[in-house]
């Protein structure tokens, strides 16, 4: 069962989490030719499904994105309750991954595998994004151009 605001795309194809590729690949032929705009022409909600069992179906039939969903309840870079319409999203959720390669690595260097947060401690803060047009010449060249980013002490 997905966590609330993401899509379980197992419910969506009506499989169970250990389903074959062949039973992913019945209920998408199945669902689609229920939900194709062709059949159902001018229904908003059949359209939305449509493209909800597209969706399931990219994940669940490729073996990688299908492990990295039912590990993370995600694919890439698709934060959880996004959609593959953007380009965007802060990888991971943001996760802090010192935390979790300090979790993972820290026990086989002699360390228990977990480290005491000290909660006043400076934490690391947001990225900073920057977005600037260039034409495609400078792209295809490579150029390098500096920018000046304020900070805050």
């Amino acid at each position: 069962m997905a966590a609330p605001g993401k899509k379980d795309y197992y419910e969506i194809l009506g499989v169970g989490r250990g389903a074959s590729a062949d039973e992913i690949k019945k209920a998408y032929r199945k669902l689609t030719r229920k939900y194709h705009p062709d059949a159902n022409p001018g229904d908003a909600e059949a359209e939305k499904k449509y493209k909800e069992i597209n969706e399931a179906n990219e994940v669940l039939s490729d073996p990688q994105k299908r492990t990295q969903y039912d590990q993370f309840g995600y694919v890439g870079d698709m934060p959880p309750g996004g959609d593959f319409g953007g380009f965007g999203g802060p990888g991971f959720g943001g996760a802090d991954f010192g935390d979790l390669f300090g979790d993972l690595f820290g026990s086989a260097f002699g360390g228990s595998g977990r480290r005491s947060v000290d909660p006043n401690a400076p934490r690391r803060g947001n990225d900073l994004e920057y977005t600037m047009q260039i034409s495609l010449e400078d792209a295809f060249r490579g150029v390098t151009k500096k920018i000046e980013v304020p900070r805050l002490e």
